[in-house]
């Protein structure tokens, strides 16, 4: 009874496993492809959208039937020999020495070779590391996990922002109900670039390394700390192009999308004058005094956009991630122990520094966890504190 009561057991969670393998395969077969890219089973590469893009699928495809002639020539020749010089049909090994001719044929046609395939590859990448004379400049920063974006020449130059997983899709991905055609690949603020502009990409991260890719634009550029990379697209037709971190950054790694926004000219004008609008806008008096209630509903923004992928919504953590509610150090009413995580980071980067939010911004979501919730505290954290504590 009881191998018998086991085995069905094991066949129950057999079943509940293929009805959920099966929900989620109907759930994909729904999806439907992205207009450049990625496609629902794909193969190729992303459908190219800068000439840079197309010429690296020239040279793919190119070196794939290279490779392919050469694996099939070869093989051809030694499976014939293999069946028509065997012994079992009486023949018999030759013997001979080596030949110049042979040798000399061996040598030539695999540097002819070689030299057919380095020749247009090497004008790629030369072509791909020409980061001169561009139109607009933007300055890449990876973070554990989001990206930020600084605009510095050119039309937009002085626009900065941080670009982040939409918190819908993260909840999705939590709760393990993927759903829409750009699962874990929308973001809260896009990169909006003009097109048929030289769109040069100055790359560095925060922490870890982290790498900027975007497929239809043949562009992939590590950001490492403490250095700078570049490089440089040039998108020849409008759209949303997405990529992702390209780079094994941590355990949100899954959730630091790219979001590319290619406008006409006169669409970027305007999405410039909004973002100059909204940057005043955003500009606090760093020594004006809050009142406890707007200080909370400003925090309340700032934690959904930046603070609750980790620490929850509902600020109960998850995992190593811990917890906000009723945590000692928010409710703790030495309000310099929490300024200083967010300023400088905490567990060798298991929390990473926010010190590129703006002092306001930091005020706020300190004075939200301590009143949000259960907390409760009453506590609240002007502007001015966080520049002293700078």
């Amino acid at each position: 009874m009881k191998i018998m009561k086991a085995l069905w057991q094991q066949a129950r969670r057999l079943g509940l496993g293929l009805g959920a393998w099966a929900a989620s395969g109907a759930a994909l077969a729904s999806v439907n492809s992205l207009p450049g890219g990625p496609a629902v089973n794909q193969l190729n590469l992303h459908p190219p959208v800068t000439r840079i893009a197309e010429e690296q699928h020239f040279l793919h495809w190119m070196m794939l039937i290279i490779c392919l002639v050469i694996f099939v020539g070869v093989f051809s020749v030694m499976f014939y020999s293999i069946l028509k010089h065997r012994k079992s049909v009486g023949a018999k090994a030759a013997s001979f020495h080596e030949s110049t001719t042979v040798e000399v044929i061996w040598t030539i046609v695999p540097f002819l070779i070689v030299i057919g395939m380095a020749l247009p590859a090497t004008k790629v990448v030369v072509a791909m590391k020409d980061t001169t004379n561009a139109d607009i400049t933007v300055k890449a920063t990876g973070y554990q996990w989001k990206w930020g974006y600084d605009y510095l020449n050119g039309e937009g130059a002085g626009i900065s922002f941080l670009s982040t997983l939409d918190v819908t899709h993260r909840q999705m991905s939590d709760a393990g109900q993927p759903a829409g055609d750009d699962y874990l690949l929308k973001v809260d603020n896009p990169l909006v670039v003009p097109v048929n502009k030289k769109i040069r990409i100055i790359t560095t991260a925060n922490d870890v390394i982290h790498a900027w890719m975007v497929p239809a634009f043949g562009v992939k550029q590590d950001a490492i700390p403490g250095f700078v990379r570049d490089t440089w697209f040039r998108a020849e037709k409008t759209g949303d192009y997405y990529g992702q971190c390209a780079e094994l950054c941590g355990k949100e790694h899954a959730y630091m999308p790219i979001h590319v926004k290619v406008v006409t000219e006169e669409e970027y004008g305007k999405w410039v004058d909004e973002q100059r609008k909204l940057m005043q806008a955003k500009a606090d008096d760093p020594t004006k005094v809050w009142e406890l209630a707007d200080l909370i509903a400003r925090g309340e923004k700032v934690y959904a956009a930046n603070c609750a992928a980790c620490h929850k919504a509902d600020g109960s953590g998850a995992g190593p991630i811990k917890a906000l509610v009723g945590s000692a150090v928010v409710l703790d009413s030495d309000k310099s122990k929490q300024i200083h995580i967010l300023l400088n980071g905490a567990g060798n980067g298991a929390m990473p520094s926010w010190k590129q939010l703006s002092d306001t911004e930091i005020a706020a979501v300190i004075t939200y966890t301590k009143n949000a919730w259960t907390n409760r505290t009453g506590q609240i954290v002007q502007p001015a504190e966080i520049t002293a504590a700078r």
